[in-house]
C-alpha cells in the first residue's frame, strides 16, 4: 500500500507503481468515487460500453445468476 499527501491546492500524486499498473498517463482522467467514507480513484473508460462488454466476454450472466441462487439455497438449508 502506498500513501500520498494532498497539497494545498487539493492535488494528489498517484504513486508510479499504480500509474504503471493501471496505464495512467499525463492527461488521463480518473473518477473520484465516495464509497460511504472511502474515496477511490477509478480510471475513466474511453469507451465504457464496449470495455464493459469485453469484461464479460465468455461469461454467461444467466449461468452466474443460477449458480449464485443455488449457493444461496445451500446456505439457507
Amino acid at each position: 500500500m502506498a500513501t500520498a499527501k494532498v497539497s494545498e491546492k487539493g492535488w494528489v500524486v498517484i504513486p508510479v507503481e499504480y500509474r504503471r499498473r493501471y496505464g495512467l498517463k499525463p492527461g488521463d482522467t480518473v473518477n473520484v468515487v465516495d464509497y460511504g467514507g472511502v474515496l477511490a480513484l477509478v480510471p475513466s473508460l474511453e469507451d465504457p460500453v464496449n470495455q464493459a462488454r469485453a469484461m464479460h466476454r465468455g461469461v454467461s450472466l444467466t449461468t452466474s445468476l443460477l449458480e449464485e441462487r443455488a449457493r444461496e439455497r445451500e446456505r439457507e438449508s
